[in-house]
């Protein structure tokens, strides 16, 4: 149901707060982001174990509830760079803190490509991260994003050619070993030298391959679907400005049936009429939003210093001033449901669906995603009014992680 079509149902929540220990709820009452229908959520040990349904509105509800979003792509938060030099187990727990704010309940931090010895040994921080019990439950693997991506401009987007390399299996295995095998998903250029043999070997280890940062022909894309890839990394983006208008690397991954896109759905990633017709093509349920959040996303506008670079940054994306390109997203994934809503007039339970039960299918996380008993009370509160969300409340496991209030 359209969002025009039930918010006039609403008018503002009522939240049932019986506390067991510090944030930890027994029950939530709101409006079902499904229908705009009201109900209530019962928890037990974390996780949804009742979902009681009434037939009148609760007094003065208009709190929506539903599945916290999953963020499978991004960079950093709030000043944290995941793939910096200066990153530590208390920064990351900084930026899932600030992450809760803007309705993120779980998250894939991503590495990017950059000097070898560095992305080893964020993985390794990483890792020691998500044993932190209080932010571990938001962490169920990390994206490593490069380095076996192509070194051209343009397709190689914002990351540093001198850092671009080519398929190893076992410096991969030198990675995954210092991520403790959390590395859940990686983006690899189909068309490099030992690409395809390569991304069986990661299909075979349990990893998740999506194509990114590449100029892969058809045949390429086809054989590294052969090969177990499922996933397009931001299709459209990572992509250069100038490119055939029938033989190029986006034709043959929206065509592919077994290829599920993820989409930067910003606003200023993706147009329009790109947006739509992605959607339209792959449909709600073979789409995955994605913040690709840097980590200026969330600090003020202006020039910062990052990775050798000078970049800029506005209320709205990150440029690279000198060329005036984009070299990443300031807004997080919130702003893609919105966007999304906004750009192709689809559903809140898409919307929903894109950026939390697709991702969760996508990577076999069947304790979180939807709203139904026995899953986990990963949770995201919020008001909306012309396709713009206000979180209120985020809870993970059934505890409240954050409130506005």
């Amino acid at each position: 149901m359209k969002i025009a079509l039930i918010s006039t149902f609403l008018i503002t929540i009522l939240i049932q707060t019986t506390t067991n220990q510090m944030n930890s709820i027994d029950s939530i009452s709101g409006v079902h982001y499904l229908d705009g229908k009201p109900v209530t959520l019962e928890f037990d040990d974390g996780n949804i174990s009742e979902i009681i349904r009434t037939k009148e509105l609760v007094k003065n509800s208009s709190w929506f509830l539903a599945p916290g979003l999953i963020d499978i792509q991004i960079n950093g938060y709030m000043g944290v760079d995941f793939s910096g030099p200066n990153l530590t187990v208390e920064a990351v727990k900084k930026a899932t803190k600030a992450l809760w704010r803007v309705g993120v309940t779980s998250y894939f931090p991503t590495i990017i490509t950059s000097d070898f010895s560095l992305i080893k040994k964020n993985f390794a921080i990483l890792a020691k991260a998500m044993e932190v019990k209080e932010i571990g439950n938001s962490i169920p693997g990390f994206h490593l994003e490069g380095p076996y991506i192509s070194p051209i401009d343009g397709y190689r987007g914002a990351h540093l050619k001198k850092y671009t390399r080519k398929p190893s299996w076992e410096e991969f295995l030198e990675l995954q070993n210092a991520a403790k095998n959390n590395i859940i998903l990686i983006t690899v250029a189909p068309e490099l030298d030992g690409a395809i043999p390569f991304i069986k070997k990661i299909v075979d280890s349990g990893v998740m391959v999506s194509l990114g940062h590449h100029n892969g022909s058809a045949s390429q894309i086809k054989d590294a679907v052969n090969a177990g890839a499922r996933m397009a990394t931001h299709l459209g983006n990572g992509c250069a400005n100038m490119i055939n208008r029938h033989n190029n690397p986006i034709w043959p991954q929206l065509s592919e049936d077994l290829i599920t896109p993820s989409l930067i759905a910003d606003g200023f990633h993706l147009n329009r009429e790109e947006i739509r017709t992605f959607y339209k093509t792959k449909g709600a349920d073979n789409t995955i939003l994605v913040s690709d959040a840097l980590d200026l996303a969330g600090l003020p506008p202006g020039e910062y210093i990052r990775g050798e670079r000078k970049l800029l940054l506005t209320p709205n994306v990150v440029k690279f001033p000198g060329i005036n390109a984009l070299a990443g997203a300031a807004s997080p994934i919130s702003k893609c449901v919105e966007v999304v809503m906004d750009f192709t007039n689809c559903s809140l339970e898409d919307a929903i669906k894109m950026t939390s039960s697709n991702p969760a299918k996508m990577f076999s996380l069947n304790d979180r995603g939807l709203i139904k008993k026995g899953r986990r009370g990963d949770i995201v509160m919020f008001t909306m009014s012309d396709n713009k969300i206000d979180i209120k409340k985020t809870f993970v496991a059934g505890k409240e992680v954050y409130s506005l209030d």
